[in-house]
């Protein structure tokens, strides 16, 4: 491996970009019923163009992965939070759709170009546990996800939505130091990449294995989109402020984050298989209960919410190790199927989920898509058959 004395300094610095950039990627979801009702939307548009930011930021991570892992150049993980601060910003503040769609789209294709290029470096700049660093990775990730609800909708209700552009500065300022603290690898022999674009998706896409890691975490991200989206619709209906949903999506994936910085370690204690099932199982229950206090008992709900955040985003990291492993010349298109592709698959899905929640209740559709990783959990043990042979 390479970088062994230098092995700290870049996994802080990539793991503070992956923070900061989804600091921006979780800016929308509390205030977009007040963004629909100030450029007169329904729900279901907004949730076509919520949908629209993920599938930017998502689903073409493969494709930009492919690239990561053929170039020798650190310049996506600059751009692409650059792109993310600059633009993301910009969107809430735009007074019809258009300019907001145009300014979502590029702001989230930054996010597609720094995931799989920052996937695919942590375990390049690893000694030893990359386990570790991965958790470590996801979590920033997972907890910078959760404090952009808290940061937007603080800014929206007391300086107001035309405001949020000043969130930008830091983004822009950390690329910058990235740019001096982040190792060039230019310079190091690398393993020969001769692979094509075409051959690295039919290597992954026919892999038994990838496969089924590739459904567990677009089911973790079916999950997760829906509460986000659908759920500050829910609240805004009964009468919550923007602070309030702003500080429930906190808690909810504050408590993913800490999920993903812990799992290794209790990875370690119950076995892998047992992540897994924990993760998938559980937040079905946890669901029915919070439909059942979410009416009389909101500050309970809200708990139980948490709950549900943590075990959702419990198995993040062990999913994206594994997978990793099984094809190691492809980390960054890897990354970009696990952390990106499910995520693109769910925001098309989300496009339809919108409408059938306004024409049904968006807790019905909730409750139901609970159900679903529940049920595909028995993929868990197929995911281990050849370990037991």
């Amino acid at each position: 491996m390479i970088y062994e004395k230098g092995e700290r300094k870049p996994q802080i610095w990539l793991s503070g970009a992956h923070f900061i950039n989804d600091v921006y990627t979780g800016v929308l979801n509390p205030i977009m019923p007040f963004v629909a009702e100030q450029i007169r939307i329904s729900m279901p548009v907004a949730t076509i163009i919520l949908s629209c930011s993920h599938i930017f930021a998502s689903l073409l991570q493969p494709f930009f992965g492919f690239f990561a892992d053929k170039m020798r150049k650190r310049a996506l993980i600059f751009w692409g939070l650059i792109f993310t601060s600059c633009f993301i910003t910009l969107a809430p503040s735009a007074k019809s759709v258009l300019p907001m769609v145009i300014f979502i789209i590029l702001g989230s294709l930054g996010s597609s170009l720094l995931h799989p290029q920052a996937l695919g470096l942590v375990p390049k700049f690893s000694v030893s546990k990359v386990e570790k660093n991965m958790g470590i990775f996801i979590a920033s990730g997972a907890l910078g996800f959760s404090f952009g609800p808290l940061v937007s909708s603080a800014i929206a209700q007391y300086l107001g939505l035309d405001r949020m552009f000043v969130m930008s500065a830091l983004g822009v300022f950390w690329a910058m130091l990235m740019f001096a603290m982040v190792p060039k690898f230019s310079n190091i022999p690398a393993e020969p990449k001769t692979f094509h674009l075409f051959q690295a998706f039919r290597d992954i896409l026919s892999n038994r294995k990838l496969n089924i890691l590739n459904i567990i975490a677009l089911l973790k991200s079916l999950m997760t989109t829906s509460c986000s989206i659908l759920l500050p619709f829910l609240w805004k209906s009964m009468g919550y402020s923007k602070v309030t949903i702003g500080v429930a999506l906190f808690v909810f994936l504050f408590l993913g984050g800490i999920a993903s910085l812990i799992s290794p370690k209790i990875e370690q204690k119950i076995g892998t298989a047992n992540v897994f099932y924990l993760s998938m199982i559980t937040t079905c229950p946890l669901m029915l209960l919070f439909m059942l206090t979410y009416k009389t008992m909101p500050m309970v709900s809200f708990v139980i919410f948490g709950l549900i955040g943590f075990f959702t985003m419990f198995a993040m990291p062990v999913t994206m190790s594994m997978a990793q492993r099984v094809l190691p010349q492809y980390k960054s298109i890897i990354g970009g199927f696990i952390n990106g592709f499910s995520w693109g698959v769910v925001a098309i899905a989300m496009t339809i989920i919108g409408f059938v929640a306004q024409a049904t209740s968006i807790a019905a559709v909730l409750t139901i898509i609970s159900f679903i990783p529940a049920i595909f959990s028995v993929l868990v043990k197929e995911l281990f058959k050849e370990e037991k042979v």
